[in-house]
């Protein structure tokens, strides 16, 4: 209570606590803009000799951000930005003594290597949303859409025009941005958001055109004022985008199986259409996507039955995520996870007499569109609606019979979300729902035919969006057979039959499951040298999202706090450095206190621009649930662990990183050993390597193994398991010129499990480990062909077995993808991907694993030529 009270009167008193670098008095600038005259053209080549120039002054005076605020910046920059009925001219100057000093790097799009400049838009003038528009001295381009205030998706990909030029004065950029690329209301006279930031990259020096603080509350309610736009007709937007492609994949060759003959081809094509409903919404169409050019996902392997969360890489679905996103707990659970739409068939036609399967990889996307936008009234909208393809598995018996088996309902998905600023846009209310309809046939009643999900969400910002309030909540109901909702009660996400549990059980006769989630917080996000949080979150029992959504683990209550101190004005040793403090303690609903850690971690850049990363945390208590997968609440030791991290100034042409992590546990309960190491290395303005090693060690003496009967009773067996890992990461980025670049990714991954002094649990909440679990003497236990016997009761009789846990995985995954945009918006991709996947021995060292299950196993080889072409109609 003291903690909360403390919070409330600091906010609600607004103090300030700023520092002499913090300027609360800094005022908005103005840049009017001209329209240009008709007799007027510029030709974008990087060289301002038109005469249409002269219609604007030059805007400069820009001041430093980092590292030292509101000072004058190294070099100076200038701006003129003129428009017409198509679109938005932009000059830039970018002053530099010496222009021998120009970092020109060369990279990838949305990479913007050495120096770069870029140009931000707020077209709604919202304090929320704006468009960005890079470019590297190189003539490199990114561009980012921007949501929340300061959330940037580099997904967006709009079609604009640019060129830079280096002189004797520094170097310049000049764009051309079709506003029909953009988004803004209907008005008579148009008044929007303006930046443009400066990085000079020798000093690693950031500058604004309009001066924003240290420490800002947020990035687009910062800018300044662009005025002088009037009379612009709708720009209603209308592109489309076939695309045509050729596969072939190779593989090992396995005799006698017709669907495996050493190859496989494939043509097809396919369509994405862009469509400006309004000058401010737009409707996104794809029609058989292929996204054969997106990089694989990184190895991993989870040993506690959890669903491992990975990154959305599909464009279609990339693009404008933000207007989609409800993360509604502080972590990955989200109410929408696009990874869902085209996912792995959930059945199997593995069965008896069955000889061999040809099993799809994935489901089919018959199709999906997306109508999003923001309207000049402050409407947020995003609506989404996805069909995939029933899919079958071909079979073939041991009679020969040939059959085709569903593994996957025809299926839709729907997802629509809103937001309306309001209060001057300080605030806004939300609300998001979706929809997944299942056309169950055949063997898949164990799907939901029916899941529903919603939520609503706010923020509200005051004391000039220095703190916050923000919250939501989120309900979701399934519907199913019994068999379906039975199995959802039982799965790890849920664990009904948890023993020891009085407030949930298993239900065989239920046919729906409903349940709710949210979070609530309230904080300081910007002025002055301090920032601070305080909140909770809560997951119901019967929470279901992971038909379109994703959903870790439910039946948690968790408080949190936060507290960090900033120090962003530079001494003679550091450029800034934090301190950050968290604690959270968590509960189940049953009210078993489960959990309560405390962390502190220090940040410093310093001076020559090297950079540590050093932070510990103690953990007093942990209680698990989930732990022996249905049996009772489980208790693991104390633990203790801190990290260090170190890294090298990555403007160099050579830069290191490196770091290690260290947690024990008491009574040597378990524990982690991680090295990690990385070099980035650019020989050329053209060429970067980065390599990135990480190893592993992750002993614990009470790893979850199998649970079995015995006299009745459920024994939960555990073992001591020495966990070993080790991947590497290569990345090659090769850039022809900023239209044509090529790029190679390759990981191996190893994994090792090795088990021993195997033990079953007594008391799983007893506070020592002994307590907890009995080991198993040598008389007690033996292992024959594979399996573990146990004679518990020593009667020379086997009382229950169970399978040898120790096994080893092995993984390479690589792409080499050659990019070239030969038109703005039009690509061409050749790809070569090549995949191993096996179980490796686990009486190997890594080596020997390396040298028998990598090299010497047949990689499946995917061979791809890729072409797009957008016409702008």
């Amino acid at each position: 209570m003291i903690i909360l009270s403390f919070f409330l009167f600091q906010m609600l008193n607004g103090q300030e606590d700023l520092n002499e670098n913090q300027n609360p008095d800094i005022q908005k600038r103005s840049y009017i803009t001209q329209r240009l005259l008709p007799q007027h053209e510029i030709a974008i080549d990087g060289i301002f000799q038109e005469e249409a120039w002269n219609q604007v002054n030059w805007s400069s005076d820009f001041k430093e951000w980092r590292p030292d605020n509101a000072s004058a910046p190294t070099e100076q920059t200038q701006i003129k930005i003129l428009y017409d009925d198509s679109n938005l001219y932009v000059a830039i100057r970018n002053f530099q003594e010496d222009p021998q000093t120009i970092e020109n790097r060369l990279g990838r799009r949305d990479d913007a290597p050495g120096d770069w400049v870029s140009f931000h838009l707020d077209t709604y003038n919202d304090d929320r949303t704006a468009f960005a528009f890079t470019v590297s001295a190189s003539g490199v381009k990114s561009d980012e859409s921007i949501s929340n205030n300061d959330n940037f998706d580099d997904s967006w990909n709009p079609i604009w025009y640019v060129k830079t030029n280096i002189d004797a004065e520094g170097w310049t950029t000049e764009m051309r941005i079709p506003l029909s690329q953009l988004r803004f209301g209907n008005n008579e006279d148009q008044v929007w958001g303006l930046q443009v930031v400066r990085k000079y990259f020798r000093n690693d020096e950031r500058s604004t055109w309009q001066p924003i603080p240290a420490n800002p509350p947020g990035w687009v309610s910062e800018f300044g004022i662009l005025k002088g736009i009037s009379g612009l007709a709708p720009q209603k937007q209308l592109e489309i985008q076939p695309y045509g492609l050729a596969r072939l994949d190779t593989y090992e060759e396995e005799s006698g199986n017709p669907f495996r003959d050493g190859s496989d081809t494939q043509l097809t094509t396919g369509l994405d259409a862009k469509i400006g409903v309004t000058n401010d919404l737009t409707l996104d169409v794809t029609i058989n996507p292929d996204f054969g050019q997106v990089d694989a996902d990184p190895g991993a392997v989870s040993l506690d039955a959890f669903e491992i969360f990975f990154q959305e890489r599909r464009p279609f679905f990339v693009e404008n995520k933000n207007i989609f996103d409800f993360r509604f707990a502080n972590n990955q659970d989200n109410l929408f996870f696009s990874r869902r739409i085209g996912r792995n068939p959930q059945g199997s036609a593995v069965g008896p007499n069955v000889l061999y399967i040809d099993q799809p990889e994935n489901t089919t996307i018959l199709g999906a569109a997306k109508f999003s936008g923001k309207t000049k009234d402050g409407w947020t909208v995003g609506v989404l609606e996805s069909v995939t393809s029933k899919e079958f598995a071909d079979i073939i018996t041991e009679s020969g019979e040939e059959k085709e088996v569903l593994v996957e309902p025809l299926t839709n998905y729907f997802v629509g979300r809103i937001q309306k600023d309001f209060n001057n846009r300080n605030s806004f209310i939300g609300g998001i729902f979706t929809a997944t309809h299942r056309n169950i046939e055949d063997r898949l009643d164990f799907l939901h035919t029916q899941a529903y999900s919603g939520g609503l969400d706010f923020l509200h910002n005051w004391k000039d969006r220095n703190y916050y309030l923000e919250g939501n909540t989120v309900f979701s109901q399934v519907n199913g057979s019994k068999e379906a909702i039975t199995q959802t009660q039982r799965s790890i996400v849920h664990l009904f039959q948890r023993e020891g549990a009085s407030h949930v059980e298993v239900d065989p006769n239920r046919t729906s499951l409903t349940g709710t989630g949210g979070k609530l917080e309230i904080g300081k996000g910007g002025g002055g040298n301090w920032r601070y949080n305080l909140g909770g979150t809560w997951r119901s029992p019967e929470l279901e999202l992971n038909d379109i959504g994703f959903l870790r683990e439910t039946d948690e209550i968790r408080q949190y706090l936060e507290v960090t101190r900033l120090f962003n004005e530079p001494t003679s040793w550091f450029r800034r450095a934090n301190i950050e403090f968290e604690q959270f303690s968590s509960f189940d609903f049953e009210g078993n206190y489960n959990r309560i850690q405390y962390e502190v971690e220090f940040f410093t850049n310093y001076q020559n621009n090297w950079w540590t990363n050093i932070g510990g945390a103690h953990k007093p208590r942990i209680f698990i649930n989930s732990y022996l997968r249905g049996g009772p609440r489980w208790r693991f030791n104390e633990e203790n662990f801190f990290y260090a991290f170190v890294g090298t100034d990555n403007r160099k042409r050579v830069s290191f990183r490196g770091g290690y992590i260290h947690s024990q546990a008491t009574q040597g309960n378990f524990g982690l050993r991680r090295y990690e190491a990385g070099i980035r290395y650019q020989p050329l303005d053209a060429l970067n390597l980065t390599l990135d090693v990480e190893y592993s060690e992750n002993p614990n003496k009470t790893q979850y193994v199998n649970a079995k009967n015995f006299q009745g009773m459920e024994r939960y067996i555990l073992g001591g398991i020495e966990q070993k890992t080790l991947s590497t990461t290569l990345r090659i980025n090769y850039s022809i010129n900023p239209n044509l670049s090529i790029q190679y990714y390759g990981q191996p991954f190893i994994f090792k499990a090795d088990y021993s002094n195997f033990n079953y649990v007594t008391n799983s909440v007893a506070e020592d480990i002994n307590d907890r679990v009995t080991w198993y003497s040598d008389n007690q236990i033996s292992l024959e062909d594979g399996v573990y016997r146990v004679d518990e009761n020593r009667d020379t009789e086997t009382d229950y077995s169970f399978s040898n846990p120790d096994f080893a995985f092995v993984q390479f995954r690589s792409n080499l993808v050659v990019r070239w945009e030969y038109i703005p918006g039009s690509e061409i991709f050749l790809v070569w991907s090549q995949g191993i996947n096996g179980l490796g021995d686990v009486d190997n060292d890594f080596q020997a694993i390396i040298d028998n299950q990598l090299l010497r196993q047949q990689p499946r080889n995917t061979f791809l030529i890729k072409a797009t072409y957008r016409f702008i109609l």
